[in-house]
């Protein structure tokens, strides 16, 4: 189990269903630790990594490394990572308005990255409204349905170094309308937006836009990205959580993406390093789900846990929040594999409401502590259906900092070597003892 700041590579992953922390943890670290690079190793568009300074900034990120207020910290968008070259021009704009220092000079975005547009934006909207009550919970930028067309229909999707290539993009472009018109023309509740989507000059309006972000950061070889992760501290920052994860979450609510440790190991490989990792879980002291999906400890009376980044009324739906659940965190840790410690977000919520620990449910009469990882997508919606069934226990409420950290210390062996109390870094109580000297 390695000290804090004993290797140059980290991981920052989240141990829940997202909303875990990881943000905050990833600007902490950077700032601490002396981050040079951090590394967005999975995910897209549809993050939402919220960071707040001391002097009262703050930001969530979506597509820069949340450390990003550093000036040396670089980001590295490495593929599998899926681009909203939209939201990135937007994102950049609204941290120069806060005072972030020049970002498209620290930015590396990989030339395989996969690219969101408007079109696979609306598919995936327009699908999630099809399904109704049984919603999968999309963030509704169009993550997933790019990543389903690059498997059901590879000449039509686009990587970020294809777009120097117009005329190749607009012909990707094009079948990405038929495809487009093709699923949704005869369903009348589309009718509207589908007609703005077949204008034959949005292509070329949209290319404009994303030209002018190719212009700023030029597609990045794997060569180039590999010499400047050989230098400084990397940190590679995961996005949503491994209770969301594509082989592990609770099939359909799962996202198209591997969220933990092996994904970032990966990465790190593609790039040629091949040294020490360290990977540090993110968690809150309770447990929370943004969308649709099974979630035991469901409790609409810790509704009075003021969110104010997480609204009900998105295309994720309903922010939810639910008492403890050590089950859910043993089979998160038992997906993840050997870790090296934990982040605990949300410490305060302990003095504002009664959170229970879930040591166990109760399912079909029977008490379960443990769940196995799944092996094949019908092993991921059996466990939906147990989780959909399951009664929690609970043991006990949980009251201080030193009553969590000594329960999450029995249920996992694990240091936790961070703990938060508040959104800024200067809430953030580091355990000195497990960092290196």
């Amino acid at each position: 189990m390695a000290e804090l700041g004993a290797t140059r590579l980290l991981t920052v992953f989240g141990l829940g269903f997202g909303d875990c922390g990881k943000g905050r943890f990833v600007d902490a670290l950077a700032a601490r630790l002396g981050g040079y690079t951090v590394v967005r190793y999975n995910g897209g568009g549809q993050a939402g990594h919220t960071v707040m300074l001391d002097d009262g900034r703050f930001h969530i990120f979506a597509q820069f490394a949340a450390a990003s207020f550093e000036p040396r910290v670089h980001t590295v968008l490495a593929a599998p990572f899926v681009l909203h070259p939209g939201g990135l021009l937007h994102e950049a704009a609204a941290l120069a308005a806060k005072g972030c220092p020049p970002l498209f000079e620290r930015l590396l975005i990989d030339a395989a990255c996969r690219v969101t547009t408007p079109w696979l934006q609306a598919a995936g909207r327009w699908r999630e409204q099809q399904r109704g009550a049984a919603a999968h919970g999309s963030c509704g930028v169009g993550f997933g349905a790019t990543v389903e067309l690059s498997i059901t229909h590879p000449d039509a999707g686009l990587h970020y170094g294809e777009l120097v290539d117009s005329a190749g993009t607009l012909g990707k472009l094009q079948r990405q309308r038929e495809l487009l018109h093709a699923e949704f023309s005869g369903d009348e509740r589309f009718a509207t937006e589908l007609a703005p989507l077949l204008s034959p000059d949005l292509p070329q309006r949209w290319l404009r836009q994303v030209r002018e972000l190719v212009a700023l950061s030029p597609p990045a070889s794997r060569e180039r990205i590999a010499r400047q992760l050989q230098h400084g501290r990397v940190i590679f920052e995961g996005a949503q959580g491994m209770l969301l994860d594509e082989h592990y979450g609770f099939h359909p609510h799962t996202t198209w993406s591997s969220t933990g440790p092996q994904a970032a190991a990966a990465v790190a490989r593609h790039y040629g390093l091949d040294e020490p990792h360290a990977h540090y879980g993110a968690l809150r002291s309770y447990h929370t789900r943004h969308g649709a999906g099974p979630f035991p400890t469901h409790d609409a009376a810790l509704d009075l846990l003021s969110e104010p980044h997480n609204a009900d009324d998105g295309w994720q739906g309903p922010f939810r929040r639910g008492h403890f659940d050590a089950v859910l965190l043993r089979y998160a840790l038992a997906c993840a594999g050997p870790i090296d410690g934990l982040l605990l977000s949300h410490v305060d919520a302990l003095a504002r409401a009664p959170i229970q620990w879930c040591d166990a449910y109760r399912v079909d009469g029977q008490r379960r502590q443990r769940l196995a990882p799944p092996t094949t997508p019908d092993e991921q919606e059996a466990l939906t259906r147990l989780l959909s069934a399951a009664k929690p226990e609970y043991t006990q409420q949980i009251r201080t900092r030193d009553h969590v950290l000594q329960l999450l210390a029995e249920a996992t062996g694990l240091p936790v070597l961070a703990s938060s109390d508040g959104p800024a870094r200067s809430a953030i109580c580091w355990d000195t003892s497990q960092e290196q000297s």
